[in-house]
């Protein structure tokens, strides 16, 4: 896998086929805390950072959100650890869908973090709804935007969400 700086995008590129989404990333010292291993808030960093890329590679990057005045606000976020990550340490996050409504505009999302060796090392699980910029309030996605999150990889207990907010 190609080197990079954390959070510095790759070019996207146009499919709505989502097969298997994971980036790989590295422990760095901003993203350290007190106790010296990762960061609440890093892995909630590196969870949106997946989120957002997996977008802009299926053709639908930031500069798209701002022109169509949608974005995704997330209302919940739950973090599960396993194993601490430390400084330098490599690791893997994915994206899967736990859960999308009919009209498109909320969404479960999960993103799990492998340590170097393939061990479980957290997970998030985030609630979320696209947002119109202009009216402040949900809305349905643009149909590109929905098809890609409908392509996405999906876990197990994935399912059809209520037009109200669920419980994660």
């Amino acid at each position: 896998m190609e080197e990079r700086e954390k959070g510095a995008p790759r070019s996207p590129t146009r499919s709505t086929a989502v097969g298997p989404f994971v980036e790989r990333f590295r422990v760095g010292w901003g993203d350290l805390d007190g106790n010296n291993h990762m960061a609440n808030r890093a892995y909630l960093d590196h969870a949106a950072d997946v989120r957002i890329l997996l977008f802009a590679r299926h053709g639908f990057p930031g500069a798209r959100l701002a022109t169509e005045r949608i974005g995704p606000v997330i209302v919940r976020d739950e973090l599960s650890y396993r194993r601490e990550l430390r400084l330098s340490e490599e690791f893997t996050v994915d994206l899967q869908a736990m859960g999308l409504s009919e009209d498109g505009s909320r969404y479960l999302l999960q993103n799990t973090f492998l340590n170097g060796e393939g061990e479980l090392a957290a997970r998030v699980a985030s609630e979320g709804v696209w947002f119109d910029l202009e009216r402040r309030r949900p809305r349905p996605p643009p149909p590109d935007l929905d098809a890609i999150q409908r392509a996405m990889p999906r876990t197990e207990a994935f399912r059809i969400l209520s037009a109200r907010r669920d419980a994660v």
